[in-house]
């Protein structure tokens, strides 16, 4: 399943509590997702794929799921079903059939591709635009707001072994600052106050030294920016520190944080040109 927040997560929500209305085959249309379901014994599957698949693909995908849920689960189950997501031991069938459609591209089961053409041309899915979607907590129409995927929903390709050893890096340095920080911290509160900027600049680093670690981790929008501001902050606050801090401890935080910036800069987004969008 490929969703974005901005552009499905709304009109998902609000289709899915609208299929009643609905014949039990159709596709929501967006802009570069489209929202395919099957309704069948009580039981709805919908599926977000791109705009691209081919509708009898994504509607092969719902017959596999709609397949092995009715193998596993019978009606009794589902009319039993009161608390919420009582089924999600099924998420791992969902996965292996995501993962099989991306890698082969086809149908995993009885189902075939040609099957599931003849039936589409003889009874064509009901369209539905995001304008026919029923007004839902004050969402219009299911309508949300068009643009560029955010980056907290952006996959980025896997970490590569240098990344780990940043990360390692990275909390131990976190970790250094936060202890000297605290450690100054109560003997600046107990003396004198005279100290205390050498405290903010030990639990800056600390902070600058997370941030650096998510911002590696998880994509963001303006990354390079966020990610020269937190090098720049490492720096000054080190500087700030020389003289409780040595020439070897200095330039082990800064190449830390050189390293963790260079890297950050060089993972680039996965990419899911070769798979179906499912």
């Amino acid at each position: 399943m490929t969703c974005t927040s901005s552009e499905c997560f709304k009109p998902l929500l609000v289709l899915s509590r609208s299929l009643v209305l609905y014949p039990e085959r159709g596709t929501l249309t967006g802009h570069d997702l489209h929202i395919h379901f099957l309704s069948s014994g009580g039981v709805s599957y919908m599926a977000v794929c791109s705009c691209r698949l081919p509708v009898a693909l994504a509607f092969c995908f719902l017959e596999d799921v709609r397949w092995e849920f009715s193998d596993r689960f019978d009606g009794t189950a589902v009319a039993l079903a009161t608390r919420p997501y009582p089924f999600l031991e099924f998420d791992s069938i969902i996965q292996k059939l995501k993962q099989h459609y991306n890698q082969s591209g086809g149908p995993s089961l009885g189902v075939t591709l040609a099957e599931v053409q003849d039936e589409l041309r003889t009874s064509p899915p009901h369209i539905i635009t995001l304008g026919d979607l029923p007004l839902s907590n004050g969402a219009a129409n299911g309508h949300a707001e068009q643009g560029p995927a955010t980056g907290s929903n952006q996959r980025l390709e896997p970490v590569s072994a240098p990344g780990i050893l940043s990360l390692v890096l990275n909390i131990m340095c976190a970790a250094l600052n936060l202890i000297r920080g605290v450690h100054l911290m109560e003997y600046t509160f107990q003396d004198d106050y005279d100290g205390i900027w050498n405290v903010v600049a030990f639990l800056l680093a600390f902070l600058c030294c997370v941030c650096q670690c998510q911002l590696y981790l998880f994509h963001s929008s303006l990354r390079k920016q966020k990610a020269f501001t937190l090098l720049s902050a490492i720096v000054i606050c080190n500087g700030f520190l020389f003289g409780l801090r040595n020439v070897w401890q200095l330039t082990f935080h800064v190449s830390v944080a050189c390293l963790s910036t260079a890297l950050t800069l060089s993972r680039k987004l996965q990419d899911r040109t070769n798979d179906c969008g499912v």
